[in-house]
């Protein structure tokens, strides 16, 4: 998949992108496009669990439909695609990769004690992390080695505000959606 592969040397670099995408958002695109230009990588996986750590249960669209809506878009993009997992941490879901993506929200989330069993095991899991590659947030920090360089109009884009109505933040794959069905929940 990444780096080295079945022995042999494997030159692609591949990048992970973990989310619900409930809906997929003009950002959730702009900073996936950024982390493929400035990470140099030649494909970038939008990585779905099931149940994602820290969410309720998703019921609608109903999952099976959301990853349809999220198909779409990647077949639109040459260098997109999207997998499903049953993983839930974040170290476990990127470890084969080389560079893992999220947003300044999960990049404080994932360093927060409660995660953890003890200071040793988030040393552990946060130290198998490949390179993160961190987009700005609000105004949450983000440290300058890890910081994406995304078009800041970005930053306040949420999948929540989405979902109740903000449709004009949708990806065209999720609006198609609502057309058809009415609303995204």
């Amino acid at each position: 998949m990444t780096g080295v592969e079945d022995g042999g040397r494997n030159d692609r670099r591949v990048g992970v992108y973990p989310g619900s995408f409930d809906p997929p958002t003009v950002a959730h695109l702009a900073v996936s496009e950024a982390a493929v230009e400035q990470h140099a990588l030649d494909e970038l996986v939008w990585m779905v669990s099931h149940s994602a750590l820290g969410k309720g249960e998703i019921e609608q669209p109903p999952f099976e439909r959301r990853i349809e809506v999220l198909e779409a878009v990647a077949d639109r993009h040459g260098w997109l695609r999207i997998e499903v997992t049953e993983l839930r941490l974040l170290s476990d879901i990127a470890e084969p990769f080389d560079v893992v993506i999220m947003g300044a929200d999960k990049w404080h989330q994932i360093h927060e004690p409660r995660w953890y069993d003890d200071e040793l095991d988030r040393a552990q899991q946060l130290g198998r992390l490949p390179t993160p590659a961190v987009a700005p947030r609000g105004d949450l920090p983000v440290p300058d080695h890890v910081r994406l360089d995304v078009d800041p109009v970005h930053s306040e884009v949420s999948s929540t505000a989405s979902s109740d109505g903000a449709i004009h933040h949708m990806l065209d794959a999720a609006k198609d959606y609502v057309r058809r069905h009415g609303r995204w929940r």
